[in-house]
């Protein structure tokens, strides 16, 4: 499955961010919690050093003197609870019900977070000596009151911090998908053109980020033209080269026949003639398929055509050949204009009256129809031959096709070429069945209007 930019933007901003709301929402909670901890700290400290200078061992008892002047003392506001225990701790003075905390070797104050009597207290420890020996000093310091105030602000931060990551995000969407308009854009150029469109791309109407792949684009629709033209070049030429030769070959060969000499070698002198009849059509298709190609820069021929014109033309030359094969070769036109290459025409009719005559057998009839359908000018040709199965019209239309136990020895490009210059001049080519579901009736409809195929030109 493909990756999408958007996506692999919008997590790659999505992480970072989310740890970064996270963390400043931390950073804030701390600055909110630390300067109470730190000033509750300071005020322990100061706390427990008067109590230690106010210890007095009198007959080896260790009393709490009252305060000298000058020298700190113990709040008297209750704010601060207080213990002094001696070396077994034994509670000497205070508040009982302060924990006991254990004394760190490594610094002479000894700090903790604990809950007495339902309240947080900050704890502080120190050891003090005496004459009596050492004393175990702790005071403490309520916690609580703003505790969920600082929490309270941290769980609102980090609220909003993410409101703020996530509208962050929309925007950062919405502008990704704007960003990639042009994207988009030339995809979708390039999706709506045809397989022979090899147009270049203005690379002025792209950005400068994509403007490299459209050059490379560029490049590569050249290459490719190139190689077309290349192709068609070498049929069209091939075909033309052949044709003379081929048509001097078909005239000596019916001198040939008529010849009384020829007598004992007639059957052999025909069947050649018939080869060489079916590689002449072959090379007439070849060049007609060379002709229709787009590459073959065929639209300054356009011009304004009467079908029913190139269809009364294109009935004429095969009426003989119609008479000879017994098949009733008639037609129905009307008047209807199209702008297109009249040679193209003629080629794409004389492929659908030269298939129809191929597969109608004796006694059978060929119909060619010109006219508008629905204001929409159209050529048809229907034959009372086999038919074309349904599942089989969309197979026909390829080139070299040709559908099992088919008469004669032909190429398969009769239908690959009216699809071909169908597709040059906006046509659809529909393949249905004749009058009372017997024979094939090919329609060529053209959809585009005069204008449209003028402004292609």
């Amino acid at each position: 499955m493909s990756s999408s930019i958007s996506r692999t933007l919008v997590f790659w901003l999505a992480v970072p961010l989310t740890l970064l709301a996270l963390c400043g929402a931390l950073v804030h909670y701390f600055n909110s919690v630390a300067p109470q901890v730190i000033s509750a700290d300071r005020r322990l400290k100061e706390t427990a050093t008067a109590l230690a200078a106010h210890l007095q061992v009198t007959d080896g008892r260790v009393q709490l003197i009252a305060s000298l002047p000058g020298e700190p003392a113990v709040p008297p506001d209750g704010s601060i609870r207080y213990s002094l225990r001696d070396k077994n701790l034994q509670l000497i003075d205070g508040d009982e019900l302060l924990p006991i905390v254990g004394a760190d070797a490594a610094s002479r104050f000894t700090y903790q977070t604990a809950q007495v009597d339902h309240r947080t207290l900050r704890i502080l420890s120190m050891r003090a000596e005496s004459k009596a020996g050492p004393i175990a000093v702790t005071v403490a310091t309520s916690m609580k009151p703003n505790e969920p105030a600082a929490r309270y602000e941290f769980l609102s931060t980090l609220l909003w911090d993410f409101v703020q990551l996530d509208v962050t995000l929309v925007l950062v969407w919405v502008g990704i998908q704007l960003g990639l308009r042009p994207v988009r854009k030339l995809r979708d150029e390039i999706a709506q053109r045809s397989a022979q469109d090899l147009r270049p791309i203005v690379e002025s109407s792209v950005p400068r980020e994509i403007a490299p792949l459209a050059a490379t684009l560029n490049r590569l629709f050249s290459m490719l033209k190139t190689s077309v033209q290349s192709q068609q070049q070498f049929i069209a030429n091939t075909a033309h080269q052949l044709r003379t030769p081929i048509t001097g070959m078909q005239a000596q060969l019916d001198l040939l026949i008529a010849e009384p000499a020829a007598e004992p070698i007639r059957h052999r002198l025909r069947t050649l003639q018939e080869g060489v009849r079916q590689l002449a059509h072959a090379s007439n298709q070849l060049l007609s398929l060379a002709r229709a190609d787009p590459a073959a820069n065929i639209a300054a021929k356009t011009q304004i055509v009467g079908l029913h014109l190139i269809a009364g033309e294109v009935v004429a030359r095969f009426f003989d050949r119609a008479l000879q094969s017994n098949i009733d070769l008639g037609a129905d036109l009307l008047p209807a204009d199209v702008a297109a290459d009249p040679s193209l025409l003629d080629d794409l009719l004389s492929n659908l009256v030269d298939n129809a005559l191929k597969y109608t057998p004796s006694g059978g009839s060929v119909t060619v129809y010109a006219g508008r359908h629905e204001g929409q000018p159209y050529l048809a040709v229907e034959d009372t031959g086999p038919g074309i199965p349904e599942a089989d019209r969309k197979k026909v239309r390829q080139r070299f096709t040709r559908l099992p136990n088919s008469p004669g020895h032909g190429s398969g490009l009769g239908l690959a070429i009216v699809e071909e210059i169908a597709g040059l001049y906006s046509a659809e080519v529909f393949i249905d069945s004749g009058s009372d579901h017997r024979g094939t009736r090919v329609t060529v409809r053209f959809t585009a209007p005069l204008s449209v195929i003028r402004d292609r030109t």
